[in-house]
């Protein structure tokens, strides 16, 4: 199974990477012959026999305009099957590796998961802070965050209300 997972991920790269790749193969005017055909060709050789037969298995019942879809499908089943779990880091800027291992061994030491997979991403508008999500858990403290909330503490403010 890791050999097809393996597998799986090049092809979901291969797909995210070439737009032109999945239009192809979600192309109403192409006929499905020729996307199976296209398939066979450009991934030939490359992979596991059991992917090789998955494609096959695909180009047979034409089901090409799917094919992200069952491969993201089969990638997120494996993670869940594997305890893989999923965590994403939103920062303000980029932070370190070391700041990264921090995060995941905090997560490990705090909640059952030990298998974690970090994604780190940056956006500015959160002008410092984090935000931690993973499962259905969010920690938000970024200052953005922070900010909102004294906003609304200050609108109702009884006090402020009264002076005007």
């Amino acid at each position: 199974m890791k050999e097809v997972f393996k597998d799986m991920n090049v092809l979901s790269d291969i797909c995210t990477k070439n737009d032109v790749f999945i239009q192809m193969l979600k192309s109403p005017i192409i006929p499905n012959e020729k996307k199976g055909d296209v398939l066979r060709a450009v991934l030939k050789g490359k992979f596991s026999e059991i992917t090789a037969r998955f494609l096959r298995l695909i180009a047979k019942k034409h089901r090409e305009s799917y094919f992200l879809e069952m491969v993201n499908a089969f990638i997120d089943l494996y993670k869940e099957n594997q305890k893989i779990y999923k965590v994403r880091l939103t920062t303000a800027v980029p932070i370190s590796e070391e700041l990264k291992q921090f995060f995941i061994k905090k997560i490990k030491a705090d909640t059952s998961m030990q298998k974690i997979e970090l994604e780190s991403v940056v956006r500015k508008e959160l002008i410092g802070g984090f935000i931690l999500e993973y499962g259905d858990q969010l920690a938000d403290a970024s200052v953005s965050y922070e900010l909102g909330n004294s906003m609304k503490l200050f609108r109702k403010n009884d006090f402020i209300f009264r002076l005007r």
